[in-house]
This record gives C-alpha cells, sequence and structure tokens, in this order.
C-alpha cells in the first residue's frame, strides 16, 4: 500500500505576523496524533537561492499512511477547524497530493 504525501505552499496575506504564521503552522502540527492516519507533518518558510518560488513563502508536508488516510482527514472535524484558523490567514495556496510507493529492496 502506498502513503500519502499532502504538500502544500501558501502566501500570507499582507500583515500577517510571524506570531500569527507560527499559530497557524503549530495548529497544523497539531493535527498529527488526533487524526488517523495522519502521520507526520514539517513545514518551513521558502529556502532557496533558485528564486522558483513563484512568490510562495511558506510550505508544508504531511505524510498520510495511506489514500484512505488523506481521504478521512479531508472532512475530518479537526481539519475543519485549523482551516477556518488558517484559510482566512492566506492569500494563495496550492496544495498537492501524491502517492509514494513502497522502496524496492534491492537484492545484491
Amino acid at each position: 500500500m502506498s502513503q500519502v504525501k499532502h504538500f502544500g505552499v501558501f502566501v500570507f496575506k499582507p500583515g500577517i505576523t510571524p506570531t500569527q504564521i507560527d499559530h497557524c503552522f503549530a495548529e497544523m502540527r497539531g493535527m498529527v496524533g488526533r487524526i488517523p492516519g495522519l502521520l507526520d507533518m514539517i513545514h518551513g518558510a521558502y529556502d532557496s537561492p533558485e528564486g522558483l518560488d513563484d512568490g510562495f513563502t511558506h510550505g508544508f508536508i504531511m505524510t498520510f499512511e495511506s489514500p484512505a488516510a488523506r481521504d478521512t482527514y479531508l472532512p475530518h472535524p479537526e481539519h475543519e477547524r485549523v482551516k477556518a484558523i488558517v484559510v482566512p490567514c492566506l492569500e494563495r495556496v496550492v496544495v498537492f497530493d501524491f502517492a509514494v510507493l513502497p522502496a524496492f529492496r534491492q537484492t545484491v
């Protein structure tokens, strides 16, 4: 069975403070352990000299144990509660999911 990576990038609205941004991500991290099958969540500010950010300033990646776990997360009440905190702070958002197949073992 494949895991699902749930990747997103944000542009926060003008006037949103670093403290508010930290609060948004703390609420998002808090879903781990509260929503079945949400295994982890990492996040950070854009940090590359490439300049390919298209104006996005922050990103996150969540790992779900399966596509079914991701599907449970989407309408979950805890996700809806966190969205009510985060979404009003956002000017732009992109979210993209992809399956991660188990690694093949190489025999020597």
